[in-house]
């Protein structure tokens, strides 16, 4: 029992000696670990002194053409193929057939209703002279009549779907996919796509623009546009829509319309900037960088380096003119803005300037 007793004891006091040991041990990382945080506390960042400059109000928006036409349609009538006229990279004209179906079992009625429709003429220019005569009732006359007019619309419907096996191309542009070969059996319900056809004689360049940019554009101005393949060719556009709503990122689309030139070199969903010009001259502007912004330009929010430590300052952003952006309020000539870094900053944050 006495043996026992004793050998609990020593192990609560092994343990204690071990807490003991632990705990000391724990403080004396921590006074090291806090010296070390001391020294390595400071946030490395870039600044850029706030300044007063003379800044061009022109500004560019970047986005990608369009076509403006283009469609995919869809056989009308079913029917067997027999020719294809088109094939993709060609340019067809409205009007132009693309490619033609059976047709001998539509021919035959067509005929047909000539026939009929000739023969109603005929019995109806009898009928008509006989009632002259008194040979003939009114009533007989108007039954041949009725028999000409229902023969003639027969036989316009028949010639309508003549016509319906050469299927024409409903507007002019390039083929950019065919969908059929000769032998395809065509449906008209689900409709079976023919051809994909893009017309690129003009194209719209989409954009957007902040509130500040919209203010100064009208539908009709005259814009100069690039193509990022083509830097050395410039194009004019007209500006023909612009957005009464903004969108969800508070930027106002607008649509630029541009004819392409003789060679069509453009192509739809390439990459355009389109060049907006002011037409103001040069003002004197407070800016900053763009990448100054917490987050982004509608913050509002910039950190400020003042004597190695980080303030938050609130500011009053105005319009955004390309990679800078114009202060209204909030800062002055010569402070220090962050512009990297900030990720890792708070209020307060003491600060390491690199260079």
């Amino acid at each position: 029992m006495k043996k026992t007793i004793i050998t609990i004891v020593i192990i609560i006091a092994a343990l204690g000696v071990i807490g003991y040991i632990l705990n000391k041990n724990k403080k004396e990382n921590k006074e090291k670990t806090d010296i070390v945080a001391e020294k390595n506390a400071a946030v490395s960042v870039k600044i850029t002194p706030v300044k007063t400059e003379e800044v061009s109000l022109d500004f560019v928006a970047n986005g990608n053409f369009q076509p403006i036409q283009q469609l995919t349609f869809s056989a009308e009538k079913s029917g067997k193929v027999i020719s294809v006229l088109a094939k993709e990279g060609d340019y067809v004209r409205v009007g132009q057939t693309l490619l033609t179906m059976r047709g001998d079992v539509i021919n035959v009625n067509a005929q047909q209703a000539q026939a009929v429709y000739a023969n109603a003429k005929s019995d109806y220019a009898r009928y008509e002279n006989a009632f002259k005569t008194g040979g003939v009732t009114k009533q007989q006359l108007d039954q041949a009549k009725l028999a000409l007019t229902n023969a003639q619309s027969s036989l316009t419907q028949a010639n309508i779907n003549v016509g319906d096996t050469r299927v024409k191309a409903p507007i002019s542009g390039f083929i950019n996919k065919k969908h059929i070969e000769p032998g395809s059996i065509l449906t008209g319900m689900p409709a079976t796509p023919l051809f994909d056809i893009v017309n690129v004689s003009k194209l719209k360049l989409v954009v957007t623009v902040n509130e500040n940019q919209v203010a100064s554009l009208k539908v009709g101005n005259t814009i100069n546009v690039t193509a990022s393949v083509y830097p050395d060719k410039n194009f004019s556009g007209k500006i023909t829509f612009i957005a009464a709503k903004a969108d969800e990122s508070l930027n106002f689309p607008v649509e630029i319309e541009i004819s392409n030139n003789i060679n069509n070199d453009l192509k739809a969903g390439m990459y355009g900037t389109a060049n907006f010009a002011s037409n103001q001259q040069k003002q004197q502007l407070m800016v900053v960088p763009r990448n100054a912004f917490v987050g982004s330009v509608s913050s509002n929010e910039i950190f400020v380096a003042e004597n190695g430590v980080a303030k938050l300052r609130k500011v009053t952003a105005g319009r955004i003119l390309g990679d800078q952006v114009e202060i209204i309020n909030g800062l002055s000539d010569g402070e220090k803005v962050i512009t990297t870094g900030q990720i890792n900053l708070q209020d307060g944050n003491k600060v390491e300037i690199i260079k």
